[in-house]
């Protein structure tokens, strides 16, 4: 009484083979690839290089952040080292990879 009869459905078309298949399979692989490159790789990368050249161009004087979070002005700079005066008569020695952050001796602040 309550119950509609089943009926068959017509077969789906078949799936696109041979090289039109891989064209609709690999054009969204490559578009996301792009998207990624631009949007995560290459900002990700330039940030690295900046990172870097600043690690490299730390000098005596230079105002400096470690990965601990101590701030304090660089005394001595040696290969892989450097000197930090966090306090008048205390001084630290870091490696430069810990650097998390360099301001030049004689830059304005980034309030200003």
């Amino acid at each position: 009484m309550f119950e509609s009869p089943a009926y068959a459905q017509a077969a789906g078309a078949a799936a696109p083979s041979g090289v039109a298949g891989i064209i609709n399979f690999m054009f969204p692989m490559v578009a996301m690839l792009a998207i990624f490159w631009f949007l995560v790789f290459r900002p990700q990368q330039r940030r690295i290089k900046e990172h870097q050249a600043k690690l490299a161009a730390v000098k005596k004087g230079d105002t400096v952040v470690t990965g601990g979070g101590l701030v304090g002005k660089v005394t001595k700079v040696e290969d892989q080292h450097v000197e930090i005066e966090l306090a008048p008569q205390v001084r630290v020695r870091a490696v430069k990879g810990t650097l998390s952050d360099v301001t030049p001796f004689g830059s304005k602040p980034a309030n200003d």
